[in-house]
């Protein structure tokens, strides 16, 4: 019996999921645009590696504290509604950011604030030691509360984050799960390639709290297209929903190539992530300014673009599992390169690259999750995945920033590329049976322990 055509557009023929699908698609281009202009105003302000390291921590800290309660609060009450709040918090949150940084010289010098700032520049004499104390500038009243914000902004995300994610098998049916999966992946990257290209340019013309203000704008975007959206009810057992945040990492525990993956990704993004270092490299070593620091930001996305209108117009991979070892020690690979380059249009490229071998990794972990995650367990597992990726993504942006702050950010990004290389071979050799899963559209749902027959 021949297998039916494989349908690059499976997925996108369901109404709910298009509607998901685009105002996630504005609130992450929102997203996006204020992570590059918060950055280089943070970067402007301070001239500090470290101030851009601290980002970094506002953003890891929410995560490791709040994402697996999260996640039980996806397992127990309605996703859509979760997810429509969180997106009108952040976009107050940001309404919040536009007034400080339009306001920031009108904020007086509250004695809780020029603590805060030196305890700041504090922080960034640790070490930076190789600068001038001089040229570090942690004056500006408002420099603190636009901390505080991006660290409420981070709280709001964590909360809604994996009821987002394991809302998206509930619009869809399962068999059209790895497709969606393939264009949320496809919609998040051309988001990050619009959205810091168009922080960087917006930035530059009409200043920061012009991007901040879209963002109030594309947050509510979401909210406004999940109206009238009524996803599918699943049954979910009462063993499961009994179960306590940790049931996720339990469930996980109990599969290897659940694991494996995540522990490929957590590590990998630890030592090979270079984002943070990206305003450092357009402003000292490609001189390039803020409108090629989106450019900078935007040439991973659209290389993983490029990735996922190839995968999802094909049929999925015999060996994924082989695949995402060998996408992840390319991503280490492009690091490296890009690390070495003082040459613009090569360092885009190096970049580019590391985001197409990036993406396939994305993809089949995703997938692995969705696809064998019964969904009574959807919401804690996802979370657990989430802690997984949101912290690689943080931890690497402090990792980044420090090092840098220390050697400088040639060999913080080398080390980095190197080491995920040397991840990827470690995680290779641990786990073996991560080469041996089968196709994506073959995958089943594994049932929790508690479900299964006795």
């Amino acid at each position: 019996m021949t297998e039916p055509a494989h349908d690059p557009y499976a997925a996108l023929r369901h109404a709910g999921y298009r509607r998901f699908l685009t105002g996630n698609f504005l609130a992450n281009l929102g997203r996006q645009a204020l992570g590059v202009a918060a950055a280089w105003q943070i970067y402007q302000w301070t001239n500090s590696a470290t101030a851009l390291g601290l980002v970094g921590l506002m953003n890891v800290v929410p995560l490791i504290a709040f994402v697996l309660p999260a996640g039980a609060l996806a397992d127990r009450y309605d996703r859509r509604l979760i997810l429509t709040r969180g997106a009108a918090a952040s976009a107050l949150l940001s309404l919040a950011l536009a007034a400080v940084s339009i306001w920031h010289d009108q904020i007086p010098a509250l004695p809780v604030l020029e603590t805060a700032n030196g305890l700041l520049r504090q922080i960034a004499l640790v070490f930076e030691r190789h600068v001038d104390p001089a040229s570090l500038r942690f004056d500006d009243p408002a420099l603190p509360l636009l901390y505080l914000i991006i660290l409420m902004q981070a709280v709001v995300r964590v909360l809604a984050g994996p009821s987002r994610a394991s809302l998206v098998p509930l619009l869809i049916p399962t068999k059209a799960l790895s497709n969606a999966i393939n264009w949320n992946a496809s919609a998040f990257e051309l988001s990050t390639v619009i959205g810091p290209a168009l922080g960087g340019l917006v930035v530059a013309l009409w200043g920061y709290s012009v991007v901040y203000l879209f963002d109030v704008l594309a947050s509510f975007s979401l909210v406004v297209l999940l109206i009238g959206v009524r996803p599918a009810v699943q049954p979910r057992s009462t063993a499961a929903a009994a179960q306590g945040a940790l049931a996720g990492v339990g469930f996980m525990w109990r599969n290897p190539n659940i694991l494996a993956a995540m522990s490929l990704d957590l590590f990998a993004v630890i030592l090979g992530g270079v984002t943070a270092l990206l305003p450092i490299y357009a402003d000292k070593i490609l001189h390039v300014g803020p409108a090629g620091l989106g450019w900078l930001r935007a040439a991973p996305a659209a290389g993983a673009i490029a990735m996922a209108m190839f995968t999802a117009h094909r049929p999925s991979a015999r060996r994924p599992g082989l695949l995402m070892l060998w996408s992840v020690a390319g991503f280490g690979a492009s690091l490296s390169l890009f690390s070495l380059s003082t040459v613009f249009w090569l360092s885009l490229v190096a970049l580019f690259f590391s985001g197409c071998f990036d993406n396939y990794s994305v993809v089949v972990r995703h997938s692995l999750v969705q696809l064998m995650t019964p969904d009574a367990l959807r919401g804690r597992v996802t979370a657990v995945n989430q802690l997984f990726v949101g912290s690689s993504n943080e931890i690497s942006a402090l990792r980044a920033g420090l090092t840098a702050a220390l050697f400088g950010p040639v060999v913080a990004a080398g080390i980095g590329g190197l080491g995920t290389i040397a991840v990827t071979a470690l995680i290779a050799w641990l786990a073996p049976t991560l080469k041996n899963v089968p196709p994506l559209h073959q995958i089943q749902t594994i049932p929790d322990e508690d479900e299964r027959p006795l």
